[in-house]
């Protein structure tokens, strides 16, 4: 299984574009799953937003289940079904995707967000709430602080203070977009929140539709009694 899985990283990996490669952004979108850790239920979601406006124009969901384990540096390979198969629910497609994970800050160069762009060729920038690899210097206390991310002498991603005194976010290319764009794009869609509002929204809206289907499958036992 990871051998396959590695071998897969290697090929999307080849495939990566760290290079603005979009056009003008009009609809944005914002991806997030619902789970728990270990469990093989992954309820994706995406939503898909005006830009700049950032009002809600559509949301896709998607329910699989997976056998592949939880082991770190592989995450992709549990979650990424679920929000591709929430992209492909959608009517109006974005743009430009903000992903809830890493980019190319990740052991491999190829967190969710690089790993769902390179295989349904989007533009993607990951957005992650910590470190998976590298280090950066003391970001200042005040919004818009901002240090490189290093990773064996690279620099993968950006330290992100998005609001007074918060801990950083750490916005990384995906796929098509370049550094400095990615940072640019999760800036104007931080709307005075420590996380941008597409995958803010996402966050919501997952687990949302995770209670939705819970909800849904008491039903059916319950009637079944």
């Amino acid at each position: 299984m990871f051998k396959e899985a590695s071998l897969l990283q290697n090929e999307l990996l080849n495939r990566i574009i760290v290079e603005d490669n979009f056009k003008n952004i009009e609809l944005i979108g914002g991806m997030d799953i619902s789970c728990n850790l270990y469990s093989p239920h992954i309820y994706g979601v995406c939503v898909v937003f005006s830009f700049p406006e950032l009002i809600i124009q559509e949301v896709g969901e998607f329910y699989c289940q997976t056998k592949f384990p939880y082991v770190p540096g592989f995450l992709a390979f549990r979650e990424a079904p679920a929000l591709i198969g929430a992209f492909a629910q959608l009517k109006k497609k974005p743009d430009v995707i903000l992903v809830d994970g890493q980019g190319i800050s990740h052991p491999k160069g190829l967190g969710i967000a690089s790993h769902i762009g390179a295989e349904i060729d989007v533009p993607t920038i990951g957005v992650a709430k910590s470190v998976l690899v590298g280090e950066h210097k003391e970001l200042d206390p005040g919004v818009g602080s901002q240090r490189p991310l290093i990773f064996k002498d690279n620099i993968v991603a950006t330290a992100y203070r998005s609001r007074m005194n918060a801990r950083p976010i750490f916005i990384s290319t995906g796929h098509r977009v370049s550094l400095k764009s990615a940072v640019s794009i999760v800036q104007s869609c931080l709307k005075n929140y420590r996380l941008p509002i597409p995958t803010r929204e996402a966050h919501i809206h997952s687990n949302l539709f995770r209670k939705k289907m819970m909800n849904q499958v008491v039903r059916r036992r319950l009637s079944s009694l």
